[in-house]
């Protein structure tokens, strides 16, 4: 693969200001493309508009510019590409691979979360009812023409992560049915990350290790559509001294205005690249320059947690 045909992304949600852990993912994936002489896109995946906070768009895309991570080309709004998601839900249709579920979310807690195809065959209609994609029946064979294969077969995803190695999960027995669009007619983000990855021509994708048992349905749905398949990358997820996750919900604190240098480093320092201590003084443009010069994935620790520096 050629430099220019590398291509990465930086796909935050705008539920809040950038915290330690969600910069950490940023400078990851930045670096790591800058180092191949590829192009690195932002998307704001702003299709849950009850999990929103105004205005945390535009300053994600502030902090962003304020560390010096500057992308290539024009932010992508999820929110207005409805139509392309609308258009995978209709090839999906076409090919008999998705149908309309009536069940509500007690009922998935008491199933524990492992959907059981209940609603696959009462043929029930569009109205106020979930979409939900069929696990294992049919997918594209290599030769690009669609074919029956064995369901369990079909339901059975693996891949090979460049942090944490292979990893694999039976979409049947761990997930079941899965939805792509909600009863209340939002879109899942299953379903947008793929179309949207697809759209903007994703070689590889680097992000946090609370996504990795995503990446199997996404692979699956890729294949559905007939998609190519992008490089996964995951890295450990930075958690507070309650092991919780560094997220807006566990009141993760956003990132201070006016220490980014200090921030740059420490996200170098957690995720293990070994900067210099003189570094530390050096201005953003020379940090990022090292880093780009100096990344190396291998240094990164193959395991899904670690704990996040203490002052975040």
């Amino acid at each position: 693969m050629s430099a220019l045909s590398r291509i990465g992304r930086f796909a935050p949600s705008p539920t809040g200001p950038l915290h330690f852990g969600s910069l950490v993912s940023a400078l990851a994936s930045y670096l790591d493309i800058r180092q191949h002489g590829g192009r690195w896109l932002v998307r704001i995946e702003d299709i849950d508009p009850p999990r929103e906070i105004s205005g945390a768009s535009a300053t994600i895309l502030q902090q962003l510019q304020a560390h010096g991570l500057h992308w290539d080309g024009n932010v992508l709004y999820q929110s207005e590409r409805l139509p392309s998601y609308l258009e995978a839900l209709d090839q999906l249709k076409q090919k008999d691979l998705i149908y309309y579920c009536q069940c509500n979310r007690p009922r998935m807690q008491r199933l524990g979360g492992i959907y059981d195809s209940q609603c696959r065959y009462l043929q029930l209609t569009a109205k106020d009812h979930a979409i939900r994609l069929n696990v294992g029946d049919r997918v594209p064979t290599k030769g690009g023409i669609e074919g029956e294969i064995e369901r369990e077969d079909a339901a059975y995803l693996s891949f090979t992560d460049q942090i944490l190695g292979h990893y694999q999960q039976c979409l049947r027995a761990e997930v079941g049915d899965f939805v792509l669009r909600r009863r209340d007619g939002l879109f899942s983000y299953q379903l947008a990350v793929v179309v949207d990855d697809q759209y903007q021509g994703i070689t590889h994708i680097m992000r946090g290790s609370d996504l990795l048992d995503s990446t199997p349905r996404q692979i699956y749905l890729q294949q559905c559509l007939g998609y190519s398949q992008p490089e996964y990358a995951h890295l450990p997820v930075a958690i507070n001294p309650d092991g919780q996750k560094l997220s807006k919900q566990n009141h993760a604190a956003a990132l201070v205005p006016g220490d980014e240098a200090h921030n740059l480093f420490t996200a170098l320092v957690w995720l293990q690249q070994e900067p210099p201590a003189a570094l530390a003084k050096q201005s953003i443009t020379e940090i990022l320059d090292w880093g780009i010069k100096h990344w190396s994935l291998a240094k990164i620790p193959g395991t899904l947690e670690m704990a996040a520096p203490q002052e975040f």
